[in-house]
């Protein structure tokens, strides 16, 4: 037990670093509310991948753009980007570089009239080639280059636009794929029904990456690790797609089958278009609609057409730098507000900036998705209540929005002001539908409940990362932590069936899997405090495990820091260059957990935040973020997986992982983090009083 004079020797101990620990604050505070957009909200950039301006590049190509201005400048941008061997990687300091990503820079390159022996693209080929060539690619990648002509249709996996009718029970339905694979999955219908390619100029084909010659080359899928029986049971299943292709695309009552199909599909991408033009949040549902609707003929300036392409143009989703540009695989505006609105929070700092706040809260509120979704197929009695990422989003809220949503807003629940504003509705509806969302094992995904067929995983389609949304730690946490904020207890069911969950998630030797950040550092940073908020008694041994793990994993420096390489190497969980966000995470889940023991962690994982402090924010060129984690074979691989040292015999440019950097994350973390320590060191010197 600690003893009073402990406790005062404690204080006195810290109170050389209270002073740095509140300028530090102070600043952050400062620099933050300089980040603010007039509305209220904060946005940071959504850093991921060379794919998404070269998938660019080859859509305005294919759809006959090839003199759109934004080309050029999406060209320069994947110049900058190259690697010195001649790759491109998926993540800043990526060991390897990525087949899919160099293929598809390369290809993109060519659509522009660079040579083949220009120096770029000479170290691009020679790469490529060193790795075994075309034969390694993804299926998306494969899309791409039939597209532009380079790749045969009937070798490239199949979706028959006529899925659209299999009922939500049948295992196939697109209403048991994540949001996201759902949402890519029907323009990609469209796209193999017609089977369209736009050849590039003769002189600007891909002819050096078929060095034996196109007719010797082998175009089929290579065999994927862990697909087991199911592999060879989809092959057959996709040839006989490709001639049910052939044979829907006949006129008379199977043509007219074909076409009604096709009309299904259109009417549902259409729908689902989001207010600035995009579909789903995300780039590949919003570049593959584009690409659909001009192969049905709907011209460039069709309203649906039009304002897809005007929205490439929105800062929303384009970064411009010099002379190049990006275009964002997302953008994370409500999740940066309300991160950035809790930091305030835990700092004690939005006492000093009420009217900036003031306009946070009322966008977050306004912001609150009311209309039923994709999730309401399967959920149809239950009321809309969530909140989505991104600035445009109705059909996808999702739970870990909702649940930091419910968090940013807790504090304000009692004052007239907000209640007037109805502020107490919006979050009962939130708490009501994150019940309605919870799993039946008792977890949270992200998007849906309970989207857990493995089988979907299994289909060459889904090679490209994880098809499936299953519940998972980071989330179900976050819950647990906002409903604790409410008030909700541990004796709710919805609870006591969450905590339980964790408890069967904890990894043997201690850290809890991150799914959406990177990535056991995350994980645990997620679970920890959400334990000590519900009561948990945090002297419990599979605690001290989470707890040894962390500080095991701390670095000479006092940081911490974890490679994205985590989600495929075993033997890099818990460890990569350190990083201001990912210390945060280990700061925040040790005071949580508040063992004596770890005090010397702790304090020395706040310096490594107060030293790296530059002009009131960190910089962090780290990827902490995770889209896809890159095991992709439709599970969670965990530490103790043995599929995990196989797929890292195949080498990490094998890998399906999507990665990404919210470039906020580097400021909010450690805010909240110093913040945390700031109010403890306030509960102990006011214990010495």
């Amino acid at each position: 037990m600690t003893t009073h004079s402990t406790m005062a020797q404690r204080a006195g101990a810290s109170c050389n670093m209270d002073g740095a620990l509140q300028a530090t604050i102070q600043q952050a505070t400062e620099w933050l509310m300089s980040q603010q957009k007039p509305d209220g909200h904060w946005v940071g950039r959504s850093e991921s991948n060379a794919c998404m301006e070269a998938q660019w590049c080859l859509a305005l190509w294919f759809i006959g753009l090839e003199d759109h201005p934004l080309r050029v400048r999406l060209g320069q941008a994947l110049l900058d980007t190259q690697r010195p061997d001649g790759a491109w990687h998926v993540f800043h300091g990526a060991p390897n570089g990525d087949i899919n990503a160099t293929v598809e820079a390369y290809a993109a390159l060519r659509s522009l009239g660079h040579r083949d022996d220009e120096p770029a693209l000479r170290k691009a080929r020679e790469w490529i080639l060193a790795k075994g060539g075309l034969r390694n690619i993804r299926v998306f990648t494969r899309y791409w280059l039939a597209v532009i002509g380079e790749w045969p249709w009937d070798k490239t996996p199949n979706i028959p636009p006529e899925v659209i009718w299999l009922p939500t029970w049948f295992p196939l339905s697109i209403y048991n794929f994540a949001q996201w694979a759902r949402a890519t999955l029907m323009p990609i219908a469209i796209l193999s029904a017609h089977r369209p390619s736009r050849a590039l100029p003769p002189e600007n084909r891909l002819d050096a990456l078929f060095p034996e010659g196109r007719d010797n080359f082998n175009y089929d899928l290579p065999e994927r690790l862990g697909a087991g029986v199911w592999d060879a049971f989809f092959r057959k299943v996709d040839t006989i797609l490709h001639s049910l292709q052939t044979w829907g695309a006949k006129r008379g009552r199977h043509g007219l089958m074909r076409r009604a199909a096709l009309n299904h599909v259109l009417e549902w991408i259409i729908r689902h278009q989001d207010a600035d033009g995009a579909w789903g949040g995300i780039q590949p549902p919003w570049i593959y609609g584009i690409m659909a609707l001009h192969c049905e003929g709907y011209a460039l300036n069709h309203p649906v057409v039009a304002k897809a392409l005007d929205c490439m143009n929105d800062p929303g989703w384009r970064v411009d730098v010099g002379d190049a540009s990006f275009l964002q695989a997302t953008n994370s505006p409500v999740w940066d507000t309300l991160l950035s609105l809790m930091s305030l929070e835990d700092a004690e700092m939005r006492g000093q900036h009420p009217e900036e706040v003031e306009r946070s809260v009322r966008w977050v509120l306004q912001r609150q998705v009311r209309v039923p979704g994709d999730w309401s197929v399967k959920l149809p009695n239950v009321k809309p209540g969530g909140w989505a990422f991104e600035y445009a989003n109705n059909f996808y809220p999702d739970t870990d929005d909702t649940a930091v949503a419910l968090m940013a807003l807790a504090p304000f629940r009692n004052d007239p002001k907000w209640q007037a504003e109805g502020i107490e509705e919006a979050i009962q509806l939130g708490v009501d539908w994150l019940i309605g969302m919870q799993c039946k094992g008792g977890g949270w995904g992200a998007f849906d409940k309970d989207n857990n067929q493995k089988l979907l995983a299994k289909i060459p389609f889904c090679d490209f990362g994880e098809a499936l949304d299953p519940p998972s730690a980071d989330v179900t946490a976050h819950v647990i932590e906002a409903f604790c904020k409410l008030g909700i207890d541990r004796r709710h069911p919805s609870m006591a069936r969450a905590v339980a969950y964790l408890k069967r998630e904890q990894e043997p030797n201690g850290p809890w899997f991150g799914r959406w950040g990177v990535n056991y550092l995350y994980g645990t940073g997620a679970v920890l405090p959400a334990l000590a908020a519900i009561g948990e008694d945090m002297s419990q041994p599979y605690i001290g495990r989470a707890c040894d793990w962390l500080v095991a994993q701390q670095q000479d420096s006092g940081g911490w820091g974890e490679s994205c390489s985590s989600y495929m190497d075993p033997s890099a969980a818990g460890r990569g260059v350190a990083t201001a966000s990912q210390t945060a995470w280990a700061v925040m889940a040790l005071l949580a957990a508040n063992r004596p023991k770890d005090r010397d962690a702790i304090e020395r994982g706040c310096l490594f935040l107060i030293d790296n402090q530059r002009l009131g924010t960190w910089v962090e060129p780290e990827f902490t973020g995770t889209g896809f984690p890159g095991y992709g074979v439709g599970q969670t691989i965990k530490l103790n997986d043995p599929l995990l040292s196989k797929r890292l015999m195949q080498g990490p440019e094998l890998s399906r992982s999507f990665m990404l950097r919210y470039d906020m994350y580097r400021h909010y973390f450690p805010l909240t983090a110093l913040g945390r320590m700031k109010a403890m060191l306030a509960k102990e010197a006011a214990a010495t009083r």
